[in-house]
């Protein structure tokens, strides 16, 4: 989060704009605009692209800077932890759907070419997944090693037959 702050700040220096000029262009207020570089709350992805815009980011960059800020939106060690604590199918999907956020299935399926029903059935701990097919998955949304590495062990344990399954209800 605060990676992505500062990489705020850069552009905005670099485009030689005050905040209250920036706040024109971008259509925010200047305190809103502020709060978006202080590191301490991410912001919304539409007042991020608004930011850049703003700052004269080409629209064709701004696909990097949304998987930048999509990577700043998790902590990775709380997706670790998840995938570290997952006792059953539920708990691993969860894990996975966090991994994942904000995509939408349709954007997973274009990336992976994994049908969006198998991607779903994954997400909601209804089906396990291949370990090769959810590695492309995961790697496909920016997973850190660490959490590829995560995702594995859950994998390996969950197929092992120590597998909880919760009961829908």
């Amino acid at each position: 989060m605060e990676d992505f702050a500062e990489a705020l700040q850069r552009v905005r220096r670099h485009a030689g704009l005050s905040y209250r000029q920036l706040a024109e262009r971008a259509h925010y207020s200047h305190p809103h605009l502020v709060r978006a570089t202080n590191g301490k709350h991410l912001p919304t992805w539409e007042v991020a692209e608004a930011f850049l815009a703003g700052c004269g980011v080409p629209a064709d960059l701004m696909p990097v800077w949304r998987r930048r800020w999509e990577q700043a939106s998790r902590d990775p060690r709380d997706i670790v932890g998840l995938l570290d604590d997952a006792e059953s199918l539920q708990d691993l999907g969860a894990a996975l759907a966090a991994l994942a956020r904000p995509q939408s299935l349709r954007a997973l399926e274009r990336q992976t070419g994994i049908p969006r029903a198998t991607i779903q059935a994954w997400l909601q701990g209804k089906r396990l997944a291949g370990r090769d097919r959810l590695d492309h998955l995961v790697r496909s949304v920016g997973a850190t090693p660490d959490e590829r590495a995560a995702v594995a062990d859950a994998v390996e344990r969950l197929s092992c037959g120590r597998l909880r399954v919760v009961p829908a209800g």
